[in-house]
């Protein structure tokens, strides 16, 4: 404050300048009108701005009695800090004086006031209380003495207080959540408020977290005051979207839940669309990856908003994975569940964790692999991100690389093999090496890998059939527990496959011995076939040349004659025999050609 004088001819003018006056010209105005006498409405939207107003030009009681000050500070302790409503007013028109309500500690009484009412039962406090909600207006709202107060029915749910906080700035709702952790609300509690403010402000994170029904807000309402909110989605620029998400990810709980990984990944999401600091990516993986387990395909595939030429960013996943494998290996970075697990309410146990991973990322690989513009390093890289024991069959992954040739028919064989190098053809099942020995996709040379390894699965189930044989002709070995072992072999459910594998062997023995019947049977033919050629063969006659000296006699024409009627007479059986004898001699060559597998 400071004064300056300006002279004129007649008179001189005194002007008061007052610097960083808290709230402006129209809160001076109002101390103004308190000084000259006039009345002045003192509300939970512009206490904060007197009081911070009265303290400046120091109206304490020296220098008068009730003073603008003490009137503030009553109407705080007897209306405000015992009412949610006016709680909440205060703190949000706190934003233009904050500064100066950080010296007045105006602010953290506000803010334990709300702390202790969110820990307390919601129908001991406020105004109008619960008592009066027996009484309605045909639209819901409560009516106390007959009139309609505008507020709405408050729920007993633990979420009834997520809206109200909600039209908060960013830095109070930050101060809010603080204080509400050193007053031990529970940690599930804040992550849902926090979710709650984030799916309100950050652009595409309500789209993906669709859990939020229209019910479930109207429900978390409190009360229907009128409010402006802290800002919109569509109003807030970029950087404030940051630095709230920013924000956000400081105040989360380090817990797991599967609401919790979802909500996660939906901030990742928007991580890659707003392009944050790589610190903040990372420290989202990270935590991502603490708890993969609990995560879906759906929200696995982030689309890549980079420059890349791929789809989805699989990148990403890939570190993703590796936190998980990391996180496996240290006991200090396992995280506690919530407890109890209210974001949560329908769970179920689930098996190992890492198998889970594994068939997440076998799913995730077939859902990428028709993205034409995929290279096989990033597939390769990608499923060798886990360890070989987290597979205990490969029929997810070698479904993937089957997806990937054929959306990729230009890879060469080199490039397939060190893709199916990553498999474990043991591990594939009976159907999937049945696919794979007639999948004209995969290289020659994997496809004779994978039927070596299935012909060891046909003769262990063999090996199994005899064992089954054996177990049904012998008495039933009854074992602890009432099971005897013929029961065992049910329950691992081989028995159908082996009896199956039982009338396919005896099936190969009668066709083997029905192909040494065929081949002795053609034999005889043969040998019989050999004689009759070889008995006409003697008896026809051929005309000769007789040498002479150095000359040489011509048969004679009525030789000729008689030879050429003899050959006529002699070749129509040895043709009849032949067209008798080959077409038996072709078909048991054929049967002979079908089962020389088995000679």
């Amino acid at each position: 404050m400071y004064e300056d004088s300006k002279s004129t001819d007649k008179q001189s003018l005194w002007t008061t300048v007052l610097e960083e006056f808290p709230g402006g010209a129209d809160n001076f105005l109002i101390v103004a009108r308190f000084c000259y006498g006039a009345r002045v409405d003192i509300t939970s939207k512009n206490l904060v701005s007197i009081h911070c107003a009265a303290e400046y030009l120091e109206m304490t009681n020296e220098y008068g009695e009730d003073n603008l000050i003490s009137q503030v500070e009553t109407f705080l302790h007897k209306h405000v800090l015992r009412n949610w409503k006016d709680c909440i007013l205060a703190l949000q028109s706190s934003s233009p004086v904050l500064k100066s309500a950080e010296k007045l500690q105006m602010i953290p009484k506000l803010m334990n006031a709300v702390s202790t009412m969110v820990c307390t039962d919601p129908s001991l406090f406020g105004w109008p209380m619960m008592m009066y909600g027996t009484l309605q207006s045909p639209g819901g709202s409560i009516l106390w003495n007959g009139i309609n107060t505008g507020a709405r029915m408050r729920s007993s749910g633990s979420d009834w207080w997520y809206e109200d906080i909600s039209y908060l700035s960013v830095d109070l709702f930050k101060r809010l959540i603080k204080t509400m952790e050193t007053k031990g609300i529970r940690a599930e509690s804040l992550a849902g408020a926090m979710m709650y403010y984030a799916r309100k402000y950050l652009p595409g994170l309500g789209r993906w977290q669709s859990g939020t029904s229209d019910s479930s807000k109207s429900r978390r309402r409190v009360v229907s005051f009128n409010l402006a909110k802290a800002s919109s989605p569509s109003s807030m620029p970029p950087l404030d979207q940051i630095a709230l998400l920013e924000t956000i990810l400081s105040l989360l709980p380090e817990k797991r839940g599967r609401s919790f990984c979802k909500f996660l990944l939906g901030l990742l999401r928007v991580a890659f669309i707003l392009g944050v600091d790589g610190n903040c990516v990372k420290k989202l993986e990270k935590r991502i990856g603490m708890q993969l387990e609990l995560a879906t395909l759906d929200n696995l595939l982030i689309l890549n908003y980079s420059d890349s030429e791929t789809l989805y960013n699989v990148d990403c996943v890939e570190r993703i994975v590796r936190h998980f494998v990391s996180s496996l290996s240290s006991s200090s970075s396992q995280l506690p569940e919530f407890s109890p697990p209210s974001l949560d309410p329908v769970t179920s146990p689930s098996p190992a964790p890492l198998k889970k991973v594994a068939k997440l990322v076998d799913s995730y690989m077939a859902e990428v692999a028709s993205d034409v513009n995929l290279k096989p390093d990033k597939m390769r890289s990608l499923a060798a991100a886990l360890p070989e024991s987290s597979r205990p069959l490969y029929d997810g992954l070698y479904r993937a690389f089957d997806i990937y040739f054929k959306e990729h028919p230009w890879l060469s064989d080199r490039d397939k093999e060190q893709l199916c190098n990553i498999m474990d053809y043991q591990r594939l099942s009976i159907d999937a090496c049945a696919h794979a020995s007639h999948n004209d996709r995969l290289p020659l040379r994997v496809v004779l890998q994978v039927l070596f390894f299935e012909q060891m699965h046909l003769r262990t189930a063999l090996a199994g059939g005899l064992n089954v044989a054996n177990t049904e002709t012998a008495h039933a070995v009854t074992i602890p527990g009432g099971r005897t072992g013929q029961e065992i072999v049910q329950r691992d459910g081989w028995v159908t496959v082996v009896r199956q594998n039982q009338v396919l062997k005896v099936d190969m023995q009668k066709m083997r011995s029905r192909v040494g019947e065929l081949e002795e049977e053609f034999q005889s033919i043969k040998q019989e076939m050999k004689k009759r050629v070889s008995k006409s063969s003697s008896s026809m006659s051929s005309p000769r040349l007789v040498k002479l000296g150095c000359k040489f006699l011509l048969p004679r024409a009525s030789d000729a004659k008689n030879d050429t009627v003899q050959n006529s007479v002699s070749s129509t059986p040895r043709s009849a025999t032949a067209d008798h004898t080959l077409p038996r001699s072709s078909r048991h060559s054929k049967h002979r050609k079908s089962f020389s597998f088995f000679g």
